[in-house]
């Protein structure tokens, strides 16, 4: 997914928009849902194919139709209000404003938002999201087949520290956390409770825990929210970005691609005048 450079007007109004969805988030408490459509929009993403990832195509009614994608039609209709009035933006960047404002709001880290995705109608086949009844095997496959690191796996999973499991839509019931509408490193604090209680714990959550390599992210986060907050937006910004090749990169990548051509001509005038 290329992006064009993004015009000065546009980001006007992502900031205008950025505002629309801090009041709409705030005022239906739906932070949660935001932050799922968010990622159910960008988590198909296949690096091999180059397929799926943000774009938008979640609005798709056959993509919402999909078994991971239950309830997710509320939050469809809820940016629906926002995108009216900023018509110019694109579905693909309002959904995942959405996910970075629904985190900001309810106390997470400042996540970088970098606009200029391109809406698609492709819809990615289903199947490409987690299965929370799977373990660490699956997540690995899952999350490696976008890209993604083991890290990233932690620190995305740290996620669930809002909202709650409803048994219409995922088959599960109950909040990771006491309070479900607060972002912090809760989540992994729970995550190393042996006790039980009343907090939801899915199979792909004790994963986490029983996996060697997700468990010392997790004992980190749970003791350095700053560390988690720190990684946590990284990962979001990369989850965010799958495919999509933001203005300010491709800039990079001509001006790295053009000093590499000079240097190349440089060199091969040195080495003429050295063999004259």
């Amino acid at each position: 997914m290329a992006a064009s450079k993004v015009h000065p007007n546009y980001l006007k109004e992502i900031e205008k928009a950025r505002r629309d969805l801090r009041a709409l988030i705030y005022s239906k408490n739906c932070a949660p849902i935001m932050l799922r459509l968010a990622w159910h929009d960008a988590g198909t993403y296949d690096a091999k194919t180059e397929t799926g990832g943000p774009n938008g195509s979640i609005r798709q009614d056959h993509e919402l139709n999909h078994s991971a994608n239950n309830g997710l039609r509320i939050a469809v209709e809820l940016c629906e209000e926002v995108k009216a009035r900023h018509r110019e933006i694109t579905y693909a960047d309002l959904y995942q404003l959405a996910g970075v404002v629904a985190v900001e709001v309810t106390g997470g880290p400042t996540i970088d938002f970098v606009p200029g995705r391109k809406d698609s109608l492709e819809s990615p086949e289903e199947g490409r999201l987690p299965d929370a009844k799977q373990g660490a095997r699956h997540l690995r496959d899952i999350f490696y087949r976008m890209g993604l690191s083991d890290k990233d796996i932690v620190a995305l999973s740290g996620g669930h520290t809002l909202g709650r499991a409803h048994p219409e839509r995922s088959g599960f019931e109950g909040a990771w956390t006491k309070e479900p509408l607060k972002f912090d490193n809760s989540y992994f604090k729970e995550l190393l409770k042996e006790s039980d209680s009343d907090l939801l714990k899915l199979p792909t959550d004790k994963a986490l825990v029983d996996d060697p390599k997700f468990r010392y992210y997790v004992q980190l986060y749970a003791k350095d929210e700053d560390a988690f907050f720190r990684d946590y937006a990284a990962s979001h910004k990369k989850l965010s970005e799958l495919g999509f090749i933001s203005p300010s990169s491709l800039t990079m990548k001509v001006a790295v691609g053009v000093v590499a051509v000079a240097m190349a001509i440089l060199l091969t005038r040195c080495s003429r005048e050295i063999h004259k």
